[in-house]
């Protein structure tokens, strides 16, 4: 019984504290109108909010709606010289790509030419070109440095076997 009574006896106090801050005869007017204007305000600043969280959920749902009615692209028919643009657009970007390689396409074969620095680097790249949408194969004749490209070597065995014979 003691709690109750306490509380009730806070409670009427705080009640007649919160009467004589709003109702006193000098600043009464003054302080209901601030608290008026800044409940507006906190009215206004939670309605902003959730209409902020309202539109970034509906935006996150959307997003969501998409991927799973739109799981996978279409593969599309590209021509040779639009494949070989897109090899070099999805792969060859960016700081750790070497530079000087070239990119052909031959009826889906992309055709890497070019030199990089560790044979790993060369399976990266190869691997990476296959996972490109319309690549069938990939055929790779980059090379280390100091050694000659493969399409060369090729080229001077033949050379050579003719001369011999």
């Amino acid at each position: 019984m003691k709690r109750r009574t306490r509380r009730k006896r806070l409670g009427a106090a705080a009640l007649g504290a919160a009467v004589s801050y709003f109702f006193d005869p000098q600043m009464g007017k003054t302080r209901r109108t601030m608290a008026r204007d800044r409940l507006g305000g906190m009215v206004r600043r939670t309605a902003r909010r959730t209409g902020r969280w309202g539109r970034w959920a509906g935006a996150k749902g959307y997003g969501k709606w998409m991927k799973v009615t739109h799981p996978v692209e279409q593969p599309k028919d590209v021509d040779d010289a639009t494949l070989a643009h897109k090899v070099e657009s999805e792969v060859l970007r960016g700081p750790s790509v070497p530079e000087g390689i070239s990119v052909n396409a031959e009826d889906g074969v992309v055709v890497l030419r070019g030199q990089v620095d560790s044979p790993e680097r060369m399976t990266e790249l190869t691997a990476a070109v296959l996972r490109v949408q319309g690549v069938t194969g990939v055929e790779n004749l980059l090379h280390l440095p100091g050694e000659p490209a493969p399409n060369k070597a090729k080229a001077l065995e033949a050379s050579r076997a003719a001369e011999r014979s």
